[in-house]
């Protein structure tokens, strides 16, 4: 192949992204240069957090290049390599995709197992997308067993994984919203112990029928009238992971909730943020514990497929609007 496809973000949005905001640019294949390789992605990863990426304006990670290709994780085949420890025919994952081939600094790249696992589960359950849930959950929520769990967002690639790891880190109660009835048939399949569609109503008075007795742990991904939620429902000392916000992405004005955040003072509540980034001494372990768990059957987790580099401006806008059941990934 002498050809190679790319998306080009081609326009800032304002609000909502649209199709206008991409642009399939068509380059030649690169050639490594020392200590590089060049990878033939097979998958790639769209994420919530690449929305915030295509505004221009200073956050953790610097923003998409105008008329320049976005990235996010990817996994592939190395076609060509001048780097020592890489040979073609090696699987491995970085963070070029968005590409068919992707030039690699083999510094940044992490040769997987594809005999252990689909090679899509590096992008997902084995990947950053488990990682998050498991450090979020155990280390920055510091859930115990007994202690009843709310995950906002729960059958996305993250909230599905949080559910079902409370469980088999003893949780009393696992509870769950997600955004139509399916997806919360779905959630029920997986072990949650109940779970609302938050179209149905407040989403408070839903949280306090599956969870009566109160909130311990809150594992947020959407914020707004969720977290306002949550935060009424918390026990005394209940701590929340904050991993996502994707009510507000797309907003062009500040959000309304919460508005109740007072109550952290007499309820002693935590409310953590955090980056995955932060907790790579992690990985080692999240990976022998997952691994062992998809081995023997204990975790399962979806995926939603959409085919082609032409129609991944598509699936990330799908995945906005929340039309993906698990980790929303692109076949090259």
């Amino acid at each position: 192949m002498s050809t190679n496809r790319e998306i080009h973000l081609a326009a800032r949005p304002q609000g909502w992204p649209s199709a206008d905001n991409f642009r399939l640019v068509a380059t030649e294949v690169p050639t490594p240069g020392p200590g590089q390789i060049v990878v033939r992605n097979r998958f790639m990863s769209v994420d919530p957090y690449m929305r915030g990426r295509m505004n221009d304006v200073k956050s953790y990670v610097p923003p998409f290049a105008l008329d320049a290709p976005l990235d996010g994780g990817a996994v592939g085949e190395v076609v060509a390599s001048a780097a020592d420890g890489f040979a073609p025919g090696d699987t491995v994952l970085h963070g070029l995709g968005w590409r068919e081939y992707a030039l690699v600094d083999a510094k940044a790249a992490r040769q997987v197992d594809p005999d252990l696992a689909p090679v899509s589960a590096y992008l997902g359950v084995l990947g950053m997308t488990g990682l998050t849930a498991y450090a979020g959950l155990l280390d920055v929520a510091a859930m115990k067993p007994g202690e009843t769990v709310f995950v906002s967002g729960a059958a996305g690639a993250v909230g599905s994984m949080v559910g079902q790891i409370a469980k088999l880190r003893g949780a009393a109660r696992v509870v769950g919203s997600a955004g139509s009835p399916a997806k919360v048939e779905r959630l029920l399949g997986l072990g949650f112990d109940a779970a609302f569609d938050y179209h149905d109503g407040p989403v408070y008075d839903a949280l306090k029928a599956v969870a009566p007795d109160g909130v311990d742990v809150y594992f947020d991904n959407v914020g707004g009238e969720h977290l306002e939620a949550a935060i009424g429902a918390m026990n005394l000392h209940g701590r929340a992971a904050i991993c996502g916000m994707i009510a507000q992405y797309n907003a062009t004005e500040p959000p309304a909730a919460p508005r109740n955040l007072a109550l952290l003072i007499g309820k002693r509540l935590t409310l953590r943020g955090f980056l995955v980034g932060d907790h790579g001494h992690l990985r080692g372990q999240f990976v022998e514990e997952m691994a062992g768990w998809l081995r023997d059957g204990k975790i399962a987790y979806d995926e939603t497929v959409v085919d082609g580099i032409e129609n991944a401006p598509a699936a990330f806008l799908g995945m906005l609007r929340g039309e993906n059941l698990g980790k929303m990934l692109v076949r090259l």
